[in-house]
């Protein structure tokens, strides 16, 4: 995927998993890079439950980058 796809994919889940755990967005460049490095660990964790992490732009790859950026922020809210 390219950095483009990451960059859109990344946008997309950060925003809806920032929705999720705090009812507001926090902003258009930490939504990315929130869904970006969510995303990372959403593979990471699917890889480990024996599941595919993301495979491309599609609506799977936006699921395990949802539950990935949630994880994220969640513990960036439990730190900080």
């Amino acid at each position: 995927m390219s950095i483009i796809g990451w960059i859109i994919l990344g946008l997309i889940a950060g925003f809806i998993a920032s929705k999720i755990v705090n009812r507001t967005g926090s902003g258009v460049i930490i939504d990315i890079v929130l869904g970006v490095v969510g995303a990372m660990v959403g593979g990471f964790i699917f890889h480990l439950f024996g599941g595919a992490g993301v495979t491309g732009f599609n609506l799977y790859s936006l699921l395990v980058a949802i539950v990935g950026a949630v994880v994220v922020l969640v513990a960036y809210h439990a730190i900080f």
